[in-house]
């Protein structure tokens, strides 16, 4: 009886182990969240529009750059939700900011 239950058990773990890898949110639904609302000013690859940067006298942070993605995914959603400097806060549900922070961590340069 122990041996069946130790079996199921590494049955159910093994199966939950992707869900708790792959984090919150989907980049690929994220990406599209993000092409609708952040590219405009943060262009496609995140490297920031220098054209906006100019008007707005701000210099962009690559969101792929180290000091971008030491952040963590709370400080993320606060910086959307909420706004970061000049930056205005972006409306978006839970479900979208969750995808659109999942879409920013696939911009880390390696």
């Amino acid at each position: 009886m122990r041996r069946q239950i130790t079996i199921a058990l590494i049955f159910i773990l093994v199966g939950a182990a992707p869900l708790l890898v792959a984090g919150k949110g989907d980049a690929k639904a994220g990406k599209a969240a993000f092409d609708k609302q952040c590219v405009t000013c943060h262009g496609p690859s995140g490297e920031g529009k220098e054209a906006i940067a100019k008007m707005l006298k701000v210099t962009f942070r690559s969101l792929g750059s180290k000091e971008v993605q030491a952040k963590s995914d709370a400080d993320l959603r606060k910086d959307v939700s909420e706004g970061n400097g000049k930056m205005k806060a972006v409306k978006l549900s839970g479900k979208d900011l969750d995808n659109v922070i999942a879409h920013l961590r696939t911009l880390a340069k390696k």
